[in-house]
């Protein structure tokens, strides 16, 4: 017996998150213990206290790789993970064998790995693997152990060290130069590159107007719709003839089109009406359209945002829990390939469901791997099993349901005939114009019976496709009901969704499908980008930065530079490339990293990279400071310059020299007051500032530093604000009246997530069908009376309450959410595996699920600090200190490393701080 073993007989099994433990248990014998890590257990140092104290005096410290040493990482246990270390350690004592089951791509074989290094197994140690979490599955990975792949590892660990080094090293360069707190990275900065210049694009755009005819036609009672597209021998101008980078009229279009103006357009409708409408030309085109492959993660990230709205991480999160709970294969892949297994389960369902003509009479077979040096699996996302569960058996609901469904429609279709289609062209002679018409049939639907793009529902989105058009032959005469001008505008270039900005990284092949989803979420986070609607919005701290880094630090956010650093990392994972070499010739040498940034931090100045122009608005200057974006201009009549504040929502594509110059003559002149408080006298002001307008009573001064305001409610506009309605607004928060049962007061407010009414802590949100004024102690009694929801407007009621925690006191209840149904601890939120019984959910599995969850020290911490809570109120502000200083220490780990790092050493963090508010404080707007 191996020294260790205890001869029990237990095998240990370790994987990463209680949910995929629970549904792997399910399938293996009784002696098999399966437990689990909770992701990574080492990992570089997330913050200057993390460091050993042995190499906090070295000046690569704050990286935590020793780059004077091979680019030696250096990994530590966070303490999250110290008592998970603990547990797996003593299990491991009771075990005569150890399986590694963590996921099959890099970041699963690079945890394995780390387990190995920490746990030092005296017993047998196996690697297994698997794409796909069924009994036949984890049976068939039981007779196919492997060791840990070296390959794989090393290709973690050097994206690992090159993030680290990038995001560590130009990050601080930021905080002097824009900014503290911001980032950069090797992925990251890249797409702040992007998103920058398309805004830039927008800038550039000018619209152009165009008009032209459009008539609405009949034959045989079908009605249908026609455009002109020539008078005389000219072409007339479509939305194809315009530059799409300028909005005007391609220079080579100039002579060979006619752009119609508004007069001309009506004239032509005039001279052309009760002329005859006889058909010249008509032209039939069959097309077969062949269905998409399965998803990859970047399609299903990309079809995800367009058909359910669900953000890159939203997808990733929704699909993790799919696949930890057997319901799909692994979702972090770069193949579009199926197993043979797949492929026939998705045959019988095409048989079963749509009958053998919409089944081909061979297998439809894709490519294996789509990106060279691809992580990830060997196997397409698709649903798991022999058989395919159709989603209305699953018992799944909403985002879960939703997206299960969508990859059993792409993977069944996958595997169907080609939809056949007919395309019917029309062109109308009528006087000296042409007209013309097009149709689309479709005659066999194919696999559009499964699937369709951006529809849910098949059935009507074939109805939606359809467009027909009446049997018709050269010669043949159609009556025009109605005609008229249409007026059309060129738009300026879309800005980047989540799904076109992963589509265009993995075109340029920018970073990796399976980080994606956490870069888009840095980007965000650290105030580059604001999402509006569905788009990326670029805020002036994204310009700013990305001006700083293209003057400065080229290479880092240049697409081909940033490609080639993805496929020498390839190289180096399938041994063609040496690491320590490679990681040499990017951070040191005369172009290296390191000197680069230790040049530029010379040559740049701060006060000049804070600033930035916009194209056609060269009179005022955009900058970036301590308190957020302001604009500045000359005053000609005083000689100096003044400057103003601009709002968080005012994005720079769609800034304008009248909305600017409107801020300016607000901060020289002020504003005339709306009225008086018929109360305290105190003039009221409609303002500006940086989080949108606002009222105001009365001046700021000496003696009122802070006056009262009140955020404008979403839909009114700072110009239509009256007297009557910013007085209702400053009363606010406001009682309507006492509630009839427990005689406490109901109230009326505006928050940060819109119009609210509350009642003894109990908020329910004003619909935005509701004006906040008209609000009445009776609608609000309505509104506190409905079911409570969440932000995203769904119900979160209590299913069941299971009283105090045995050791906290913490209240624990089971509640409904958008994912199922949940336990709520306190402030925490813990997931149900979907096997428990909630009516048998009883306090002791309860508190067995947030320990596991939580871990049993997390817990356990509860109780010693409610009992010292006395004691630590006397330290309250030294404590209050540490924790802000330890949060602005502590980046996020490995894919806000390659979304970029936020810190660095302590000592040197403290010396960019001191200089970055020295030259902040002169300039930054009151």
């Amino acid at each position: 017996m191996a020294k260790g073993s205890a001869g029990t007989g237990k095998k240990l099994v370790i994987v990463e998150s209680p949910t995929k433990a629970r549904t792997i248990r399910k399938f293996l014998p009784k002696e098999y213990v399966v437990e689990s890590c909770m992701g990574h257990v080492r990992d570089l140092p997330q913050s200057a206290k993390d460091i050993p104290e042995k190499f906090k005096k070295q000046p690569w410290a704050n990286l935590g790789v020793n780059v004077e040493d091979n680019f030696e990482p250096i990994y530590c246990v966070p303490k999250n993970k110290t008592k998970i270390v603990t547990d797996l350690k003593r299990k491991l004592k009771e075990a005569d064998e150890l399986i590694l089951a963590t996921d099959e791509d890099r970041e699963g074989e690079s945890i394995s790995w780390h387990l190995l290094q920490l746990l030092r197994p005296q017993v047998p140690t196996k690697r297994m693997v698997f794409h796909e979490i069924t009994k036949e599955a984890i049976q068939q990975a039981l007779e196919e152990f492997r060791p840990v792949d070296e390959n794989l590892v090393r290709a973690q660990e050097a994206r690992r060290i090159l993030d680290r080094l990038v995001g560590y090293t130009i990050s601080p360069l930021i905080w002097k130069k824009v900014a503290y707190g911001l980032s950069a990275g090797r992925v990251q900065s890249v797409a702040l590159r992007l998103v920058s210049e398309r805004e830039h694009e927008r800038l550039r755009f000018r619209k152009t107007q165009y008009w032209g005819l459009g008539a609405k036609n009949e034959k045989d009672k079908i009605e249908f719709e026609s455009r002109l597209t020539m008078v005389g021998p000219q072409k007339v101008a479509q939305g194809k003839d315009f530059d799409d980078r300028t909005g005007e009229l391609a220079e080579d279009k100039k002579g060979q089109v006619l752009h119609l103006k508004e007069a001309e357009a009506q004239a032509l409708l005039n001279r052309l009406k009760g002329q005859d409408w006889v058909v010249q030309d008509v032209d039939e085109k069959p097309i077969s359209r062949k269905p998409a492959p399965p998803f990859i993660t970047s399609t299903l990230q990309q079809e995800s945002n367009r058909k359910l709205g669900l953000s890159s991480r939203e997808t990733m999160e929704v699909a993790q829990k799919l696949y930890e709970r057997g319901f799909i294969t692994y979702m972090r892949t770069d193949s579009t390939a199926l197993s043979n297994q797949a492929i026939q389960a998705a045959r019988s369902c095409v048989q079963d469901l749509y009958g053998k003509n919409y089944l081909p009479p061979e297998p439809r077979l894709y490519s294996g791997k789509k990106v060279k040096g691809a992580q990830e699996a060997h196997e397409a996302i698709r649903p798991s099993g022999v058989e395919f569960v159709r989603p209305e058996e699953t018992g799944l609901s909403g985002p879960l349901f939703r997206l299960y469904d969508l990859i059993w429609k792409r993977t069944v279709a996958s595997q169907m005939v080609n939809a056949q289609i007919k395309q019917v062209s029309l062109k109308f002679q009528v006087a000296d114009t042409l007209f013309s018409a097009s149709g689309m049939t479709i005659e066999f639907p194919g696999f559009l019976k499964a699937y369709v793009e951006g529809q849910d529902d098949p059935e009507q989105a074939l109805e939606n496709k359809e467009v027909r058009l009446p049997p018709l032959k050269k010669g043949d005469r159609v009556s025009c009901l109605t005609m008229k001008v249409t007026e059309h505008e060129t738009k300026p270039p879309a800005r980047f969704t989540e799904a076109s900005l992963v589509q265009t990284m993995e075109k340029e092949g920018i970073g990796r499908p399976s980080t994606y989803a956490a870069i888009i979420t840095t980007i965000q986070d650290r105030g580059y980008v604001r999402k509006v609607g569905n788009a990326l919005a670029p805020t002036f701290t994204a310009l700013v930065v990305a001006q700083l880094l293209k003057q400065h630090l080229p290479d880092y956010v240049d697409l081909g530079f940033t490609s080639e650093m993805e496929r020498s990392l390839d190289s180096i994972a399938q041994g063609g490339l040496d690491l320590v070499q490679y990681l040499s010739s990017i951070y040191f040498g005369p172009r290296g990293l390191k000197s680069q940034v230790e040049e530029q931090d010379k040559k740049i100045d701060p006060e000049e990279s804070r600033q930035i122009e916009l194209l056609g608005l060269k009179q005022f200057s955009f900058r970036v400071g301590r308190y957020g974006a302001y604009v500045c201009r000359e005053n000609a009549s005083e000689g100096k310059e003044v400057c103003a504040s601009l709002p968080d929502n005012q994005f720079p594509g769609d800034m304008t020299a009248e909305v600017a110059q409107k801020l300016i003559d607000q901060k020289i002149s002020g504003v005339d007051a709306l009225g008086k408080d018929p109360v305290s006298g105190l003039p009221i002001y409609v303002l500006s500032g940086r989080y949108g307008p606002y009222v105001q009573l009365g001046d700021v001064d000496k003696d009122n530093d802070k006056p009262k305001r009140m955020a404008l409610p979403a839909g009114l506009n700072p110009e239509d604000v009256t007297l009557e309605q910013a007085l209702s607004l400053l009363e606010l928060p406001k009682t309507v009246g006492l509630h009839p049962e427990t005689g406490q007061e109901v109230k009326k407010g505006l928050g940060r997530f819109g119009p609210y009414v509350v009642h003894d802590g109990d908020f329910r949100s004003i619909p935005k069908t509701d004006s906040i004024f008209a609000v009445d102690l009776k609608r609000a009694l309505e509104l506190l009376a409905q079911e409570k929801k969440t932000r995203r407007g769904r119900p979160s009621s209590v299913m069941k309450e299971l009283g105090a925690h045995p050791k906290t006191g913490e209240l624990v209840q089971v509640l409904s959410g958008k994912y199922g149904p949940y336990i709520k601890y306190g402030k925490k939120n813990v997931s149900l595996p979907e096997d428990v019984d909630i009516e048998k959910l009883g306090m002791e599995q309860a508190a067995q699920l947030i320990e596991e969850k939580l871990g049993s020290a997390a817990v356990g911490k509860k109780k010693t600090a409610a009992k010292k809570k006395k004691a630590s109120g006397k330290k309250k502000k030294k404590v209050s200190a540490q924790k802000k200083a330890s949060s602005e220490e502590k980046p996020a780990s490995e894919a806000q490393d390659q979304g970029g790092a936020s810190t660095g050493g302590v000592s040197k963090r403290k010396v960019i701080l001191k200089k970055a508010s020295a030259a902040e404080r002169s300039q930054t707007p009151s």
